[in-house]
Order: structure tokens, then C-alpha cells, then sequence
């Protein structure tokens, strides 16, 4: 018994540290790096936001049927997949002369993430059922670590260097050949498997059961809700994320590493406040701390158009972390729960796939509200996008 617990903790430890790695390579790749670049080369302004959601179209593509494969043929293979790409595609970007090969370059890289999340998801689910909201929280946060550490060395790198890219994507890529040197030594086979059975399935009845959790996710509507309310969260940080440095550099007259102290403290208190409200969700239920975290995102917004001093922005980019992280550490507890074990890989992978479509959505929709009405109608408008989901959120779960 001991050794079994013992075995499960060294697998959720080594997921977190692989992500925390993992996330900080992809991060610090767009934040605050990206939008700087992307003007540098000359993109037209109304395409800043396809490269924006570049990277975010291969999750819509792949994380449905990665997450379906690492339940047939065990999570280390599919892992290591992503961790090739984290690996090699930070080294491209020093080659790009032109806009279109960084949209390109941020296609490939988007596969790392978009494969790597929801098969690390369903790892934690599988192993910890009964206190899914609280470790898929604390998951989440061992990610966002890396995610809240991003900015901060990425804005200080440039700062320091005086906006040369190719040195920040150097780094970007001694994070990324870190995360697939922990991946390869850390994991072991026999430790993230995929669902353990008591005698070998044939590979057409694996694929009959597959395409049966298929259908039994795609028709639960509790399932959906729950997705595109993260799909919505997602939607807005994917937007905010790469135009709030446009409105910090060009509107804030900011200093880079200041930009890079905004965008990390919108994130630096998640790791704290997430493990928090997943054990909340676990007692609570997840209904009222994904409502309450998406008003307390969706009133920063509102206000941004407002502001342009360095600490009052500060505040605003803080409350709307807080109220980001309450959101996203009980969607995928909830759709946990919507499921049965067998399936969780197909439906973290369902989860990340509409959330992606999100993500994908917001910088590109709001790439075109802010070529035509300016920051102030783009912000006001996320803002919206989350009050009206967290209505529908709550209708829906009383239904």
C-alpha cells in the first residue's frame, strides 16, 4: 500500500516539474516577446492575430485524439511526443526573416502544449479520483509557475538586450531541451501507463470502446458546458495575453521590464489561489467557484480601457489572475467528474480541444475589434464575453 502511494506522488511530482518546464519554454516563446516580434517583421495589423492564435490551432486539431491515444497506448509515449516539439521548435524562430514563417513556426510549437495538457490532466485524474479538483489545481499551478516566471525573464532578457529576439528564443530553447530531458529520465514506463486492465484488449475492441467514449462525452451536455465555459476563459486570456503588451508598450508608454512585471503578476498569485479553490470545488462543488471566477476576471476588463499607470494596471492584471485561476482549477475537476475513468484521456482531450478553439478565437476576433474600434471596444468586449458565459454557466447547471 505504501509503495503504491508512494508511486502515484512520484508520478504527480514529476508531471508538475515536467510542467512548470514545459510551460515556461512555451510562454516565454509569445510573453512579451511575441507581439514585439510579430511587429518587427512587419505584420499587417489585422493579421497580429492569426499569429497570435497560430499556436493554438494544432490543440484543435490534436488534443482530442492524443488524449484518446495516451488511454490505448499509456501517457509516457504520448508525452515524449510533446516534449520533442518543446525541445526543437524554440530553435526555429531564430531563423525567421519574414511574418508568415513566425505564423508558420508558431503552428509546430502549439503542438507541444496542445498534446502535453491533456494527457498530463488525465495522468493526475487517473491516479488521484477521489481528489481530482484539488491535484488537477495543484497541477495547474505547478504550470503557471512556469507560465508567471515566462514574463518576467522574458521582459528582463529584453530588456537587457535591448529587444534582441534571437538571444530570448535561445533561452526559450534551454527550457524547452530541459522539459524532454526530464520527460525521458524522469518518467518511467511502467510508472504513466495507460489504464490498467486485468488481461490484454484486442486493438478493435480498444477502438470500439474509444469511439464508444466518444460519443458518450460529445452527448453529455454537461461535458460541453463545462468545456466551452473554459473555452471562454481561454477565449479572453488568449486575447489578452498578446494585445494588453500592445496596449502596455504602445498606449502605457511602458519600460519592457515593467510590461514584463504586469504580465507576471497577472499570473503570480495562481499557484497559490488554485490548489485552494480546486480543494474548495472538491467540497463545495465546482458551480460557484467557476461563476464567482468569471465576474471577478470580467471586471478588470471593463476597467482597462481607463488606465495607463504602471501600479493601477498592476492591480488589474492581479484581479483578473485571481479570478482567472478559480475558473480554470474546477473545469477540468468538473468534466473529471462528468466521466468515467477509462475515458479520461479522451475527455481532457475533448476539454482542451474546445478550449483551444477558444483560445484560438479571441486574439483573432479581437485582433479585428481592435484594427476597427481601437483597445478600448476590445477590452470592454472580453469583458462582456465572460459575463454572458457566466450566465449561461449557471443556467445551465441548474437545468
Amino acid at each position: 500500500m505504501f509503495s503504491r502511494i508512494r508511486s502515484e506522488e512520484h508520478v504527480f511530482l514529476t508531471a508538475c516539474i515536467i510542467g512548470a518546464f514545459a510551460i515556461l519554454s512555451s510562454t516565454m516563446a509569445k510573453n512579451p516577446v511575441l507581439n514585439p516580434f510579430a511587429e518587427s517583421l512587419g505584420t499587417p495589423e489585422a493579421f497580429m492575430g492569426f499569429i497570435a492564435a497560430a499556436s493554438t490551432l494544432p490543440g484543435v486539431i490534436i488534443s482530442f485524439p492524443a488524449g484518446s491515444l495516451s488511454d490505448m497506448w499509456g501517457r509516457r509515449k504520448v508525452l515524449l511526443a510533446s516534449a520533442f516539439v518543446f525541445a526543437s521548435a524554440p530553435f526555429l524562430y531564430i531563423f525567421i526573416r519574414v511574418w508568415w514563417q513566425l505564423m508558420l513556426v508558431r503552428f509546430y510549437h502549439g503542438f507541444a502544449t496542445a498534446i502535453f495538457i491533456p494527457v498530463a490532466r488525465a495522468t493526475v485524474a487517473e491516479y488521484y479520483p477521489s481528489k481530482k479538483g484539488e491535484r488537477l489545481s495543484t497541477f495547474t499551478s505547478a504550470t503557471i509557475i512556469g507560465r508567471g516566471i515566462a514574463p518576467f525573464l522574458g521582459g528582463a532578457l529584453l530588456a537587457f538586450t535591448v529587444w534582441n529576439f534571437q538571444i530570448l528564443y535561445l533561452a526559450v530553447g534551454i527550457a524547452g531541451v530541459t522539459t524532454l530531458f526530464l520527460t525521458v529520465t524522469l518518467l518511467k514506463e511502467k510508472k504513466v501507463t495507460a489504464v490498467k486492465r486485468s488481461s490484454p484488449i484486442p486493438d478493435t475492441e480498444r477502438i470500439e470502446s474509444t469511439a464508444s467514449g466518444w460519443r458518450t462525452i460529445l452527448s453529455n451536455p454537461y461535458i460541453l458546458a463545462a468545456s466551452t465555459t473554459e473555452a471562454a476563459a481561454r477565449y479572453v486570456y488568449g486575447a489578452l495575453e498578446f494585445f494588453l503588451i500592445g496596449y502596455l508598450k504602445n498606449v502605457a508608454l511602458l519600460d519592457p521590464s515593467l510590461i514584463g512585471i504586469i504580465m507576471g503578476m497577472q499570473l503570480v498569485l495562481i499557484p497559490i489561489i488554485s490548489p485552494l479553490m480546486g480543494r474548495l470545488s472538491d467540497k463545495i462543488g465546482r458551480r460557484i467557484p467557476i461563476a464567482a471566477g468569471l465576474i471577478i476576471s470580467g471586471l478588470p476588463l471593463i476597467l482597462l480601457p481607463f488606465v495607463t499607470g504602471f501600479l493601477p494596471l498592476l492591480a488589474l492584471s492581479v484581479m483578473y489572475g485571481v479570478g482567472l485561476s478559480t475558473v480554470v482549477s474546477s473545469t477540468p475537476a468538473l468534466v473529471g467528474d462528468l466521466t468515467s475513468r477509462e475515458s479520461y484521456g479522451a475527455a481532457m482531450g475533448f476539454l482542451a480541444t474546445v478550449m483551444d478553439v477558444g483560445q484560438m478565437l479571441g486574439p483573432m476576433v479581437t485582433g479585428f475589434i481592435l484594427a476597427t474600434f481601437g483597445y478600448s471596444s476590445s477590452f470592454f468586449s472580453l469583458g462582456v464575453i465572460l459575463f454572458g458565459f457566466c450566465l449561461l454557466f449557471s443556467i445551465s447547471q441548474k437545468s
